[in-house]
């Protein structure tokens, strides 16, 4: 699914993350790290959002530094936590993402009820909870027809009914549309409901198969 080769990021001058070569296969992986280990930033930098060094190929030979169209066409990223425009409503950013993953009406129609959405995405942002801002990000996450969706800290600050019914989309996506997903986490969660191909750990300023 996704192969590193080089691959390396740092902030100003100070390295992150390297990953001289590593093959993450498809299916639905658990990223496991403390916080500030660089999980966020190997999702960001996935997502499309940062500038790195080395190559990444999502499988068979879409390079990522290349084919920006189709990088952010075929990966998906939930935020752990989401910071949108204050002035524009749920509604419109759902909006701008349909039109450019292009994904049907009825995909949006579906995912607004799955989270129970409809009733504040017409809000500005601004007077959103947490909650709903977290809401707001799996509806774009799983928007369009992407090869891989990464999320990040899925589970803070959703109640339980919600995790429930994301764990449902999840299982979907995977099993009837082929979606692979990278799911991260701080801390040893039950997730019993997700059959992990994998589980892998960010520590020690790489990205290494859990023992």
């Amino acid at each position: 699914m996704l192969a590193f080769n080089n691959f390396s990021k740092a902030y100003h001058s100070q390295v992150i993350l390297q990953i001289p070569e590593l093959t993450i296969p498809a299916g639905l992986h658990w990223i496991k790290g403390r916080n500030g280990s660089g999980k966020t930033t190997l999702f960001k930098v996935l997502a499309g959002l940062l500038a790195y060094k080395g190559k990444i190929t999502l499988e068979p030979d879409i390079l990522l530094s290349k084919e920006t169209v189709l990088h952010r066409k075929y990966i998906n990223y939930g935020e752990a936590e989401p910071l949108y425009p204050a002035f524009l409503s749920g509604m419109d950013l759902i909006h701008l993402y349909a039109q450019a993953k292009r994904a049907p009406k009825s995909q949006v129609q579906e995912l607004t009820e799955t989270f129970q959405a409809d009733l504040f995405l017409n809000k500005p942002v601004s007077t959103y909870s947490s909650g709903m801002q977290k809401k707001l990000s799996l509806i774009l996450a799983f928007t369009g027809k992407p090869k891989i969706i990464l999320l990040d800290e899925p589970l803070i600050t959703l109640d339980e009914q919600t995790v429930q019914l994301m764990y449902k989309l999840i299982l979907e996506y995977q099993q009837h549309h082929g979606v692979s997903f990278l799911i991260s986490s701080h801390q040893d969660i039950c997730m019993p409901q997700l059959p992990f191909t994998a589980t892998w750990l960010v520590q020690n300023k790489t990205l290494t198969p859990s023992q």
